[in-house]
C-alpha cells in the first residue's frame, strides 16, 4: 500500500481564500526555498569571496627602450594582493583572512601590492597568508605597495602619492616599493645583477606617463635573467632508474595550449607526491623553440595564491 505525502492528498482541506492545502504548500515551498539558500550561502560568500580585482599585468622587457621614460623597482616574489579600502583581496577575488590589527591604519583607497616577508621566502608567505583564519603569523608580513589603481593620474603622480602614504601612515605592516630611475641599459643590467646577487628575483619597469589599466600592458615590464611562466598540470610521466616508482616529470599545458613535460627541479618529495592534476605550477625556462615550447624548463613551485 503506497503512502501518499501530505501535500499530494487528492482531497485536502481548503483555506479561507479557496486554496487547496497542496497548492498552499507548494507556494510556501517556492517562497521559502530562496530564503533558505540565502541563509546558507551568505555567511560563506561574505567572508570567502570579493570582487575579482582588475589587475595590471606585466609584459616582458625587450632591449631598445628609452629608459628615461621608466621608473624601475625590484620585483618581489610574494603574493599579489589588492587592498580595496576594507579588505585584502586575492587575484581570484577571495578575501585574505588578515587580522584587523594588520590592516589598521591602511588608507581608505585601493592599493596594489605584494604580501611579502623577504627575499627567497615565498613558501613562508604562502603558508601564512593562505590560511583562512587570522593568526599571529601575519606579524612577519608587510603589504608592499607598488601602485594605486584608482588614483587616475600618471604613474609618476602615483609615485608621489605612494611616498606620501609612506610618511603619513603609522602602520608597521604597510611598505612602499622604492621606484628609481636608471640612466642606461648598462645601468639597468648592473642593477639587475646586484638584486639577483642579493637574493632578489628581478626588476619591474613602469612607464612614468602611463595610467593604470587592467590586463597585460606594455607600460609595465618585468626583467629577469630567466623567464618564469605558469602552466596547468594535466598528467605525469613515470620515473626511471633512481626515480623508479616515483614521478619522472609533469605533463603541463600553458595558457596558450602548448603541452610539454617538466622534469628538472622536482624534489624527491614532489616526485613522491606530485602537484595534483589541474593545479597551477610556476616554472623557469630559457626562451622558446621554433614550435613555441619552453627551452630547458625547470619546476619552481605550485602557484597557489588563493586562501584555503
Amino acid at each position: 500500500m503506497r503512502t501518499t505525502p501530505f501535500l499530494d492528498y487528492p482531497h485536502q482541506n481548503m483555506t479561507s481564500d479557496g486554496l487547496g492545502m497542496s497548492e498552499l504548500g507548494r507556494r510556501l515551498q517556492n517562497c521559502l526555498l530562496p530564503l533558505l539558500i540565502l541563509i546558507i550561502v551568505l555567511p560563506f560568500s561574505a567572508t570567502q569571496a570579493g570582487t575579482i580585482p582588475e589587475l595590471m599585468l606585466a609584459d616582458i622587457y625587450r632591449q631598445g627602450l628609452d629608459l628615461s621614460q621608466y621608473r624601475v623597482s625590484e620585483k618581489l616574489d610574494g603574493i599579489r594582493a589588492r587592498w580595496d579600502g576594507t579588505h585584502l583581496i586575492s587575484r581570484g577575488g577571495n578575501v585574505f583572512a588578515a587580522p584587523d590589527w594588520f590592516t589598521k591604519g591602511f588608507p581608505p583607497v585601493p592599493l596594489d601590492g605584494e604580501l611579502w616577508m623577504g627575499r627567497g621566502r615565498y613558501e613562508e608567505v604562502s603558508s601564512i597568508v593562505l590560511t583562512q583564519q587570522p593568526h599571529d603569523g601575519w606579524r612577519s608580513i608587510r603589504l608592499m605597495v607598488f601602485d594605486l589603481p584608482a588614483h587616475g593620474g600618471t604613474f609618476a603622480q602615483r609615485v608621489i602619492e605612494m611616498n606620501r602614504f609612506k610618511t603619513e601612515s603609522a602602520s608597521p605592516y604597510l611598505g612602499i616599493i622604492e621606484q628609481q630611475r636608471v640612466g642606461s641599459e648598462e645601468d639597468l643590467l648592473k642593477l639587475l645583477h646586484r638584486v639577483i646577487d642579493e637574493g632578489g628575483e628581478g626588476l619591474m619597469l613602469h612607464r612614468e606617463t602611463a595610467l593604470y589599466a587592467s590586463g597585460r600592458s606594455q607600460d609595465l615590464l618585468k626583467l629577469k635573467l630567466f623567464t618564469d611562466a605558469e602552466a596547468t598540470v594535466i598528467g605525469y610521466r613515470p620515473g626511471k632508474g633512481q626515480f623508479d616508482g616515483l614521478i619522472g616529470s609533469l605533463k603541463v599545458r600553458t595558457d596558450e595550449g602548448v603541452i610539454f613535460f617538466i622534469g628538472s627541479g622536482l624534489r624527491h618529495e614532489e616526485r613522491r607526491r606530485p602537484p595534483p592534476l589541474e593545479s597551477r605550477v610556476t616554472f623557469r625556462h630559457q626562451g622558446l623553440t621554433e614550435n613555441g615550447i619552453p627551452r630547458f624548463p625547470v619546476f619552481l613551485r605550485i602557484r597557489d595564491e588563493e586562501p584555503r
